[in-house]
């Protein structure tokens, strides 16, 4: 269902349903809620991966057979109750930040539910076979898990009403040329430069790695002016930490710093 792999400070989450096109059904739901929670908790975990297993898809989406069921469950006049509460769907979507980094290894077709999972990640790279699509306008609904509030900021509001108007897939190569995916790899790499990328971003110092995490996601929200003022919040609790003056003195030393997170 979902398979939850430390490697060092970073954690690996897999999810396990290959034949169901890894689609998020409510125990998926349930156990990616679990597991970012247990990865925001552990200090000593300092990035994440998401993929999905096999070679046909990262994820489909919401799995048709089980979650529109799940949904009916809140009645209608408690759903907005709900939703500003509840992590949306596969967690990190809404209501649950986890506070550090996590790289998206997208290995396949990404539809749906599935892309605005990746979109809530803060890194995506992809395979050279993988597809992107949000097709629920096919279906009557719209992306509903933060795929037309995301997507426009990721790609600008132009590409992202022709993809989530005509619900038409797109392939890797043009997910890169409009930033959607960062990078396209061949599908046995994918993983491995991943992970690789993952360590390096564990290897920096963890306090400084979190706020300029935040200072990014926050101040693409405001006007320059607040944004500024907000990257200098950040900033200023850095300049003379404990790990500032480590990583001067593992310079001066010509070491690897050794990180406190103060």
């Amino acid at each position: 269902m979902l398979r939850f792999e430390t490697k060092g400070e970073v954690a690996l989450l897999t999810l396990d349903r290959p034949e169901a096109m890894n689609a998020i059904n409510p125990a998926l739901h349930r156990a990616l809620v679990e597991a970012w929670g247990r990865f925001r908790d552990d200090d000593a975990l300092r990035c994440a991966v998401l993929t999905g297993a096999g070679d046909k898809a990262f994820c489909a989406g919401a799995d048709l057979k089980e979650m529109p069921a799940w949904y009916a469950q809140v009645p209608r006049e408690r759903r907005r109750e709900v939703w500003d509460r509840e992590p949306g769907m596969g967690g990190i979507t809404r209501n649950l930040d986890v506070g550090k980094p996590v790289i998206a290894a997208i290995n396949g077709h990404c539809l749906g539910g599935g892309l605005e999972l990746a979109l809530a990640c803060d890194v995506r790279w992809a395979s050279e076979g993988a597809t992107f699509a949000l097709p629920e306008a096919k279906w009557g609904i719209l992306p509903g898990q933060g795929g037309t509030q995301r997507l426009p900021r990721v790609v600008g509001p132009g590409m992202a009403l022709e993809m989530i108007l005509s619900a038409t897939p797109i392939d890797a190569q043009r997910a890169r040329e409009v930033g959607l995916v960062t990078r396209v790899l061949p599908r046995d790499e994918l993983l491995p430069r991943a992970l690789e990328l993952a360590q390096t971003i564990a290897s920096r110092a963890p306090r400084a790695v979190r706020h300029a995490r935040e200072a990014v996601h926050r101040g693409l929200e405001l006007p320059l002016a607040e944004g500024l003022r907000l990257e200098q919040s950040l900033a200023d609790p850095l300049r003379d930490s404990e790990d500032n003056r480590e990583a001067l003195l593992a310079a001066k030393e010509k070491r690897p710093p050794r990180w406190s997170g103060r």
